[in-house]
């Protein structure tokens, strides 16, 4: 785990676990990988979800989308950066690049809104929101719109 610039990184092992018989990652296992990142970003800064769910505080996703650019496989050491790319009162949206040597192989991006553990929305506590702020960056490309819409 490293920051600079900008961003949060997080170094991880593809697992055998991970992949199909072609030997690439299963397509849905890299949201996996995401939460991973996420919950050790949130750790680094200070605010480890659980703590955060202690204190009745959320993050549920409420929207995702991945670009595939090259498959991860088996054994690969890949790299996960992390960075904040929108923040308001009660979202946060993250952006991720997940790399392997230099090579570029998902974009992706999630959002979350703060809520408490009834569901109900809420303000992103203060102190977390600073720490957020940190780890922002324009977004990689404007946002398409879901559905064709």
């Amino acid at each position: 785990m490293e920051t600079k610039a900008g961003a949060f990184h997080f170094e991880m092992r593809v697992s055998y676990a991970d992949c199909t018989l072609g030997n690439h990652v299963y397509y849905s296992r890299y949201l996996d990988f995401l939460e991973v990142t996420r919950g050790e970003f949130h750790r680094e800064i200070g605010f480890p979800l659980l703590e955060l769910q202690n204190d009745n505080t959320l993050f549920p996703v409420i929207e995702c989308a991945l670009k595939y650019i090259k498959p991860a496989r088996y054994d690969d050491v890949i790299m996960i950066e992390l960075w904040v790319s929108k923040l308001s009162q009660v979202r946060v949206e993250f952006e991720y690049a997940i790399s392997r040597q230099e090579a570029l192989l998902i974009k992706a991006r999630t959002e979350h809104v703060c809520t408490s553990t009834t569901e109900k929305p809420k303000r992103i506590p203060e102190q977390l929101a600073v720490k957020l702020k940190q780890y922002f960056r324009k977004p990689l490309a404007p946002p398409k719109p879901p559905f064709g819409d």
